[in-house]
């Protein structure tokens, strides 16, 4: 072959090597792009699920306080006859009293006109005693809807709050007066600081109301227009804070939640991975920035991979072609590939470890979702019994007290007993001592929690027990279980015209059968298989996370049973087996 000849084969060959190099390069740094954003994005939403987890459990432990306070008959009376001075006093005393045991900020009570009568706070230099607050919108929208949700800055304390208020009437219906509770939220900040990223909370202005970072608070995610600017300064919303807005400009949508942005912000001008996720009840969206800082170095990792990998295949190429012509070259060039591939190799199980790694976070941001599902129960429980107790305490019925705080005690018990499972889940460890356990009788502490429920949406409920059947197992997890299927069954019933609860409990062989079935109308068939999976869920939006199954089919399988679903003549079937205790 001509000498001309053989060195434009060389430099085709060489040019081929460098332009598959450069494409094999680009690709890789393409996908591993893509892959580190989607996992970043995937790892933001957890976090964000927790921390509006966490806002949800501080609400609704006050949701009803003002409604229950509503019912007072003390309060009716004051509202009645505004110039009670005794009774004022009195009711003063009361709340202040009734506060400091609830744990929120104030408990205040407005008359029709936006007076405040009595207040928790009557004693401090801040006292809302006297002050009108008839043009906030808590007290405006309470006397339209009955009760009302609000976030402002306070106009008497200069602290922001978030402020739960409820109509007061009289026995006939007419209106009396609207009854407030404030929630400060700044214990919640302080437990977010040393949280990774920027979190944001922002209100339907777009406003930061909350954050882990005090210089990101009161700043505006979009400029608000001259008429939003008079209707917050009308109402005092802010009071007298700048709003000053973000600069932001988007880089790239990676999906429906997020986004690659630039953020010209109180740290300065940087990139961020913004991840949203919106509290429909609340009115509020929760935003998560973290500074993509690893992001380079998983692209590098990816692309000298994609290199060696393609650097391998060409060499192996010119080593066949070569090993005819010189076996001389051939150890050579064997010694190169054999060094080539060794390194590559290391640098993917590097890669490798890494995933194991982030796949090992992942499964524990899950566990600590599930463990705060969890405990919701028990604290909307003692919510409702907390509720009857001052009720009762108020009516001079002591022993129906005495016996309420027996529950509230079991309650607290069976909430250490939850939170004490968390080391157990962390090592795969079966949970708890197993002990002999009439089925029937969890059932009946599961209903005792879900009584209220069951009277107020008017539920029929048929039993078939067989009360002597037992079972070995925990029954604190066996309660929770149980709990979970019976309030799907109760939501599931929520829109039905007819409300039938049928429970029963039987012996088959050497199993035990519960059946928990709701005349709600079923499930689609294609959920049907996947009604135990987590994060699955048919609810609406902000009703649930979809973990209640899944937790609950983890319990029963770790119990040697199983838990199973179909459609009955009028609604779902969920049917629990148990092996029967020797």
């Amino acid at each position: 072959m001509p000498a001309s000849l053989q060195r434009y084969r060389v430099v085709l060959i060489v040019l081929a090597i460098i332009a598959g190099l450069l494409l094999s390069g680009w690709l890789a740094g393409r996908y591993a792009e893509q892959r580190a954003w989607t996992e970043r994005s995937g790892e933001a939403h957890s976090q964000l699920l927790l921390y509006a987890q966490s806002i949800r459990t501080l609400v609704e432990r006050f949701s009803s306080v003002p409604q229950l306070l509503a019912m007072d008959s003390d309060i009716k009376a004051l509202l009645r006859t505004p110039g009670d001075d005794a009774l004022r006093q009195a009711l003063n005393r009361r709340l202040e009293r009734l506060n400091e045991a609830a744990g929120s900020t104030v408990l205040y009570l407005l008359d029709r006109q936006g007076e405040t009568l009595v207040a928790s706070n009557w004693r401090d230099w801040s006292s809302f005693v006297g002050n009108n607050y008839a043009f906030r919108p808590y007290f405006q929208d309470a006397l339209r809807n009955e009760g009302a949700r609000y976030f402002a800055v306070g106009v008497t304390t200069g602290i922001p709050g978030y402020f739960l208020s409820h109509v007061v009437r009289d026995v006939d219906g007419s209106l009396l007066g609207v009854l407030v509770v404030k929630l400060e939220l700044e214990e919640l900040q302080r437990e977010w600081v040393d949280q990774p990223g920027v979190l944001l909370v922002t209100d339907s202005y777009q406003v930061v109301v909350l954050s882990n970072r005090p210089a990101w608070r009161f700043r505006a995610l979009q400029a608000l227009d001259e008429a939003a600017r008079a209707e917050l300064v009308e109402v005092r919303r802010y009071a007298e804070q700048a709003l000053r807005p973000l600069s932001l400009q988007r880089h790239r949508l990676i999906d429906d939640g997020s986004d690659w942005m630039q953020v010209d912000g109180p740290d300065g001008a940087r990139d961020y991975l913004w991840q949203r996720l919106a509290m429909p009840d609340e009115d509020w969206t929760l935003h998560l920035l973290m500074e993509p800082s690893s992001l380079a170095d998983t692209v590098r990792s990816y692309r000298l991979a994609a290199a060696g990998v393609w650097m391998t295949l060409a060499f192996l190429l010119l080593f066949l072609a070569q090993r005819r012509k010189n076996q001389r070259l051939q150890a050579g060039i064997r010694e190169r590939l054999e060094q080539e591939v060794t390194l590559r190799t290391a640098e993917l199980r590097q890669a490798q470890e890494g995933l194991v790694h982030a796949a090992r976070m992942a499964a524990l941001g899950q566990m600590s979702a599930a463990m705060a599902h969890e405990i919701n129960q028990p604290l909307t429980a003692l919510q409702m019994q907390l509720g009857s107790l001052r009720l009762l305490h108020g009516s001079g019925r002591n022993d129906e007290v005495r016996e309420g705080l027996q529950r509230v005690d079991g309650l607290l018990q069976r909430m250490a007993a939850l939170t004490g499972h968390l080391k157990t889940f962390a090592r795969k460890s079966p949970a708890g001592l197993s002990e002999r356990l009439r089925l029937a009788e969890v059932l009946e502490q599961a209903l005792q929690l879900l009584a209220p429920r069951i009277r107020n949406e008017q539920v029929r409920l048929h039993s078939r027990l067989d009360s002597e059947v037992q079972v070995l197992g925990d029954a604190i997890r066996l309660e929770q279980v149980l709990l979970n299927l019976l309030h799907n069954a109760l939501d599931a019933m929520a829109e039905a015209d007819e409300r039938v609860l049928e429970l029963s409990i039987t012996r088959d062989g050497g199993d035990c059968l519960l059946r928990v079935g709701d005349s709600g109308g079923g499930i689609a068939d294609d959920d049907l298989a996947r009604v135990f999976e987590p994060f699955f869920t048919t609810k609406p939006v902000g009703q649930g996370l979809g973990l209640g199954l899944a937790v609950s089919y983890g319990i029963v399988r770790e119990l040697g049973g199983s838990l199973s679903v179909a459609n009955g003549e009028r609604g779902a079937v969920f049917t629990l087996r148990l092996p029967v205790a020797p």
